[in-house]
């Protein structure tokens, strides 16, 4: 009889458990995290020193030089790509797109891999598009400049189809 009344209390205690658990994501749902969240949700963001201007590189190797960036919420960022391969009609395009937050990437990354005409960036998206960098040959640039209205983690990604898996990275926003 013990044994079954100790199974009974054990049970009762994990369900509780669970339901504590559930009920805090509900309420956490939709916040803004903290600069402790923020920090602690990205290794190493806490390191970085707070720049105004992003500089990436890119080239052949469809990497980004820096997958990790720390910005000022509500300031004017200024995003410059470099493609650093050389200059012919056979070395990959690659942009960058900074991602609203939360905006999944998979998905975004399928809806946008036929609209070569619109730079892999239609307008359909662009709800879901902080800022874009045009579509940079071998050996060219661009830039843009931009605000990130709220602290938060923001994704970027290189849309060019196929690039996403290797091309991302983040900016923490505080």
């Amino acid at each position: 009889m013990r044994a079954i009344c100790t199974y009974i209390f054990t049970i009762a205690l994990l369900f509780s458990s669970c339901k504590n658990a559930e009920s805090n994501q509900k309420e956490n749902k939709g916040k803004v995290p903290s600069k402790e969240n923020v920090e602690m949700t990205v290794p190493g963001a806490d390191k970085l020193n707070f720049s105004d201007t992003l500089q990436l590189k890119a080239g052949d190797n469809m990497r980004f030089d820096q997958e990790l960036f720390r910005v000022r919420a509500g300031k004017k960022i200024r995003l410059e790509l470099f493609n650093t391969a050389k200059k012919s009609t056979t070395s990959m395009t690659h942009n960058v797109v900074i991602l609203v937050k939360g905006t999944d990437i998979a998905d975004f990354a399928d809806a946008v891999r036929t609209a070569k005409e619109e730079q892999y960036t239609p307008a359909s998206v662009a709800p879901l598009i902080i800022a874009h960098t045009k579509m940079v040959p071998g050996g060219e640039s661009n830039a843009v400049e931009f605000v990130i209205p709220q602290a938060g983690v923001y994704d970027f990604i290189c849309s060019f189809p196929g690039h996403w898996g290797t091309m991302q990275g983040k900016i923490v926003a505080e």
